[in-house]
């Protein structure tokens, strides 16, 4: 890497950090080379690692709108592209059934755009300005509506059978993440850029403590890393993720817990509802287990 493209990393992390986020400087590359190169960039990793934020930060640094698709089993084309205003167009039928023109010019006006409702993915690729457009837990939805996507993500263009390819306005900044519950298609990953994001290590994990709740004071901050650190090298279910990390923070605060230590495990077992999110992990913290993991912050 070149010295002029370090500095541009080293940037782009500073503005992410403005806005939020702390991104380590392979993620800050990726941003950049998706910028660079417009093309879409996918985030892999466990669910909770910081993905949807990553979108979020990036649309404050660019100024610009965010538009999320959160996608889900069943998911078609009438939630994620478009769908027509049924209401309004059967109420224009019965206006244009004195109109003298011609069935195929009545068919014209009652599907143009103006009975178009717009959706995530079309409004995206219609706005004046590129927005970035976050098509969020793309594993959730089924493989055939990866399909609808294909055509997005290589030609920035969507098709509609009535009035036929809509090409984008404005390149939008396509943010595609995955929780890797299901594996993605090739075609779809050649589309995209690459980047996955695992659980922070201390480090970042403490600037992110520091950052999202400054009213921790230093030492504690220290300690809640270093107990969720612990936490996470433990065989669970779920483990907690960023999310967590800050929820069981402010949770700690507003116990008046100022120390994580092996005498308030008690108190501490009372905040764990806002660390360990399945009833299996939860069993996996008896008191002395907590005790132990105090002891060693």
């Amino acid at each position: 890497m070149t010295e002029a493209r370090r500095n541009e990393v080293a940037g782009l992390q500073g503005q992410l950090a403005q806005a939020g986020y702390i991104a380590e400087p392979s993620l800050a590359a990726a941003l950049l080379l998706m910028l660079d190169l417009q093309r879409p960039l996918l985030l892999e990793g466990d669910a909770g690692v910081g993905k949807t934020e990553v979108a979020k930060a990036l649309a404050s640094v660019r100024a610009t709108r965010l538009i999320r698709l959160q996608c889900y089993e069943g998911l078609d084309t009438h939630a994620a592209i478009y769908e027509w205003n049924y209401q309004r167009q059967l109420l224009a039928i019965k206006l244009l059934e004195q109109d003298a023109r011609s069935v195929a010019q009545k068919e014209q006006d009652i599907f143009s755009e103006r009975y178009l409702l717009k959706r995530p993915l079309l409004e995206a690729i219609t706005c004046a300005e590129p927005p970035v457009l976050l098509i969020d837990e793309v594993d959730r939805a089924d493989e055939a509506f990866e399909a609808y996507l294909l055509e997005l993500l290589s030609d920035f263009q969507l098709s509609i059978p009535e009035l036929g390819t809509v090409r984008a306005t404005t390149r939008p900044l396509v943010v595609i993440t995955s929780n890797g519950t299901r594996e993605l298609s090739d075609a779809l990953r050649r589309r995209c850029l690459y980047q996955y994001i695992d659980y922070p290590d201390a480090e970042k994990e403490l600037a992110i403590v520091r950052l999202k709740a400054p009213q921790a004071a230093p030492g504690l901050a220290r300690q809640i890393v270093s107990f969720v650190q612990g936490v996470r090298r433990m065989e669970l279910q779920k483990k907690p993720g960023i999310a967590e990390t800050l929820d069981w923070t402010a949770a700690l605060l507003r116990l008046g817990i100022s120390v994580i230590e092996r005498d308030g495990a008690e108190r501490i077992l009372e905040t764990l509802g806002a660390l360990i999110k399945t009833r299996d992990d939860r069993a996996a913290f008896p008191r002395e287990a907590v005790a132990r993991l105090a002891a060693a912050c």
